[in-house]
């Protein structure tokens, strides 16, 4: 007798690649860091544990680690803002960043001397690696947690800031340039699984190339990339300027009125070549005038104006926006931030 037919509703073999999207998938629905903000808070992120404070080696490196904390100090001030107002993120568990991350690029960052390259502060090396995650790696995995839930609070509010984060230069595959944790890739994957958006635009305003997530996103038609950036800086990555899909490259010097021309002309590009449910802004204050990284000329109400001209092009628009406040490397980038922040309201 003849063996029956296979039956058409029988189980087809997974691939490899069906099943680690069905694993990504399984982490961000069981992951805590989306939860419900009550309206009595305003949609600004922001957790005291996002400032770095290591036995004051943190100041070898030209990044100001308690800038977060001093702009929303400048916003209290000011009174546009009472600290009971901010929201407190979720740290990235593991488990979350296994959403982007290999298991292997996670473990290497149980190496001091890993890290320490990542963050660009070679004493860091010295250190036992589990007061390197707390005092390091946790206030990053907390601003990561926030760029996730950023995204939700946007398409609940219309816009949102999170008063970190920006890890720009990191991939999937590798940290770099001060950025341990791939916080806009993951925020966007989150926000295509947790708030089934199919289209998200990132643009990308530090005054360095976002070379981390133009690797991940590369061909990649869900995500548009807007950079701008100063070309002649680090990291010169030109594998990921590939990846772009709008580039405009600047040169050092560039100054406060061509910058603002050269965005207006590329918002409007971007607005006739992509119609996106969610836009990510990196908003970096390294494009002022004096930074020692960026290298560009732009002054504090340029920073501003520059803000101003991306929410309204979110705004106009009715597409949900998130900020990020990325590199910045003066101690007047808070300041700036702060009132940049005071200028949108």
């Amino acid at each position: 007798m003849a063996a029956a037919p296979a039956s058409s509703s029988a189980a087809l073999p997974t691939s490899p690649a069906s099943g680690a999207e069905n694993l990504r998938r399984s982490r961000i629905l069981s992951s805590k860091l989306y939860f419900d903000v009550p309206r009595s808070k305003v949609p600004v992120i922001y957790s005291s544990s996002y400032n770095i404070t290591f036995l004051g080696i943190e100041k070898l490196h030209p990044f100001d680690s308690s800038k977060w904390g001093r702009v929303c100090e400048f916003l209290i001030k000011a009174g546009v803002l009472r600290k009971t107002q901010t929201v407190e993120p979720l740290e990235a568990t593991n488990d979350d960043l296994l959403v982007v991350h290999s298991e292997s690029y996670l473990k290497s960052l149980k190496s001091s001397l890993k890290v320490s390259i990542i963050v660009e502060v070679p004493p860091v090396a010295i250190f036992p690696n589990w007061l390197v995650q707390q005092k390091v790696l946790h206030p990053f995995r907390k601003q990561v947690g926030g760029s996730i839930l950023s995204a939700k609070l946007a398409l609940e509010r219309g816009w949102a800031i999170n008063v970190g984060g920006g890890f720009h230069h990191c991939s999937a595959a590798e940290g770099g340039g001060f950025c341990v944790y791939a916080d806009i890739t993951l925020c966007i994957q989150f926000a295509f699984v947790r708030l089934n958006i199919s289209r998200a635009m990132i643009i990308d305003l530090d005054a360095h190339q976002g070379n981390g997530h133009e690797k991940d996103f590369a061909n990649d038609d869900r995500v548009y990339i807007l950079d701008m950036y100063n070309a002649g800086i680090y990291p010169l990555d030109y594998e990921a300027r590939r990846y772009i899909d709008q580039k405009v490259e600047l040169v050092s010097g560039t100054n406060t009125e061509s910058y603002l021309e050269q965005l207006d002309k590329a918002l409007e590009v971007a607005k006739i070549n992509f119609d996106p449910e969610l836009v990510v802004y990196n908003a970096g204050t390294d494009i002022l005038e004096g930074d020692p990284l960026g290298r560009l000329k732009i002054s504090p109400e340029g920073v501003a104006t520059r803000d101003e001209k991306v929410f309204r092009f979110a705004k106009e628009r009715n597409i949900p926006l998130i900020m990020l406040t990325s590199g910045g490397y003066m101690k007047s980038s808070a300041r700036v931030i702060a009132d940049s922040i005071i200028n949108l309201k």
